[in-house]
């Protein structure tokens, strides 16, 4: 051999080598994420998710979770519930993850993040063009450390998404399974719903892309069922589910439809465990997988270095107020039964806003609106 050709050769080495050491931080083959959430909404009398106050009541999360700052008073039309970022990797490695909420302000977050500032007035809805958003610095995914979380000693559903084989993060302090934040916005969801006269429910795609599934609950008194839509690219009617259901047998369901959109099979278990709570009450409600390219449009997700694979699979919930839900209410109001009107929790504002829309006599409706007054609740006409 030549001594140019040695020379060569040592050279090529030289650049193979350094391309080797300089490749982990940023090998996207070494990274995985998945991310759930869930938008949940309320339906107006045309189908399209109405204004209410999603942050009324007492605080859901854990005393350690951070918050922006109260906003109980605030309008929008969604709620944005519990996203979590997991992360995947063989090895320790270090990632900045950063999220833009358009339309839409994040409320709370954990672990230890920064936040954009924006501009908020009490009692006003989300205005045009806002867009917050969240970021955190140096998140350290180490899938060799022990799992050592916060914890209070009440019970709260925010632990149910830390039961999966993500890895363990490290955030300054901060120690947590994964990234969460929370939040509000307003804007145009991808369904739309109205019950018609004969209690049919008819659906439709108000969006450009495929609903990938769609599932119509109710749950009155105990009695359970549910009907199943694959695939919606317009409309839909959904006849009314026949009881006889249980809630194990839609579980395994809902999971089934979270797998097949990508998620892991613990991960897609503890956003149904996180939720079962309350997306199995009493009610009538749609479940929905959200378009991934809308959440893409609506919270564009950045992390750096790129991971190989990112799912991201967000649930909507689309509460709907059935002749049923108004007569419940009419009864607990004439009954002045407080726990039956404590049971429609934070969708009571917008199901008496409706109603209080249908004729009532003078003496009723001032009767009605007195006591929704002393449980916080506050008249269309006083807003």
């Amino acid at each position: 051999m030549t001594m140019v050709s040695v020379k060569a050769c040592v050279a090529a080495a030289g650049v193979f080598v350094a391309a080797v050491a300089a490749s982990p931080a940023a090998d996207p083959v070494r990274l995985t994420v998945h991310e759930w959430g869930t938008f949940t909404s309320i339906a107006g009398e045309n189908g399209r998710a109405v204004p209410w106050r999603p942050l009324s009541g007492p605080p859901e999360l854990p005393g350690f979770v951070r918050r922006v700052q109260a906003k109980g008073s605030l309008t929008a039309t969604v709620r944005m519930e519990t996203p979590v970022l997991y992360f995947y990797a063989p090895q320790e490695t270090v990632v900045d993850v950063s999220v833009r909420f358009r339309q839409g302000l994040v409320t709370e977050y954990f672990p230890r993040a920064s936040t954009s500032p924006v501009a908020f007035q009490p009692g006003i809805g989300i205005p045009a063009g806002v867009e917050h958003s969240i970021s955190w610095s140096n998140v350290r995914v180490q899938p060799r450390a022990t799992p050592s979380f916060p914890a209070e000693a009440a019970k709260n559903h925010y632990y149910a998404a830390r039961h999966t084989d993500a890895a363990p993060l490290a955030v300054g302090p901060d120690r947590e399974r994964f990234l969460f934040y929370r939040g509000v916005g307003t804007f145009e969801l991808p369904l739309t719903a109205v019950i018609r006269p004969d209690n049919t429910v008819a659906a439709r795609n108000a969006g450009a892309d495929v609903i990938p599934a769609i599932v119509l609950f109710e749950n009155r008194g105990g009695r359970v069922g549910w009907r199943v839509q694959r695939n919606l690219k317009e409309n839909v009617h959904f006849a009314p589910p026949e009881p006889g259901g249980s809630i194990a047998a839609l579980r395994m369901e809902l999971e089934r439809i979270l797998v097949e959109q990508g998620l892991y099979d613990r991960e897609a278990k503890a956003m149904v465990d996180t939720w079962s709570d309350s997306w199995f009450e009493d009610g009538t409600r749609l479940f929905y997988v959200v378009p991934p390219q809308l959440v893409d449009a609506i919270l564009p997700l950045d992390i750096k270095p790129a991971p190989e694979s990112v799912a991201r699979v967000f649930v909507g919930r689309l509460e709907l107020v059935t002749a049923a839900s108004l007569a419940d209410l009419e009864n607990a109001l004439r009954r002045n039964d407080g726990a039956r009107l404590a049971r429609f929790g934070r969708f009571l504002q917008p199901i008496a806003d409706r109603f209080l829309a249908t004729p009532l006599s003078p003496a009723d409706r001032a009767r009605f609106e007195r006591l929704l007054l002393n449980v916080g609740v506050v008249a269309a006409s006083r807003h």
